[in-house]
């Protein structure tokens, strides 16, 4: 476990582990975050030159006409699901 001090200005230093760990150079941003249970998380702040590539790898994005046709296709699933079961409960009537 790791402990700062508070000075009387209400500024710490971060330990050096924890600063080598979480990356944090002179200059770096950090967050925190309150949590339920009354402590708080400490994240860095990332700059946007460091999110660059963080989405490669993903699915690109479905054109309006693939969401189209996926809705319709769901739709007819939906459907034929729907009429299977109608048919059935009216062959259990009969």
């Amino acid at each position: 476990m790791h402990t700062a001090k508070v000075t009387s200005k209400g500024q710490i230093t971060i330990p050096v582990e924890v600063r080598k760990a979480l990356g944090l150079e002179t200059g770096s941003k950090v967050r925190f975050f309150a949590q339920e249970d009354g402590s708080f998380v400490l994240k860095r702040v990332r700059s946007l030159m460091e999110l660059e590539g963080c989405l490669k790898g993903l699915v690109p994005p479905m054109s309006v006409e693939q969401m189209d046709e996926a809705i319709g296709d769901y739709v007819v699933e939906l459907d034929e699901a729907t009429k299977s079961g109608a048919q059935q409960e009216s062959d259990e009537a009969a």
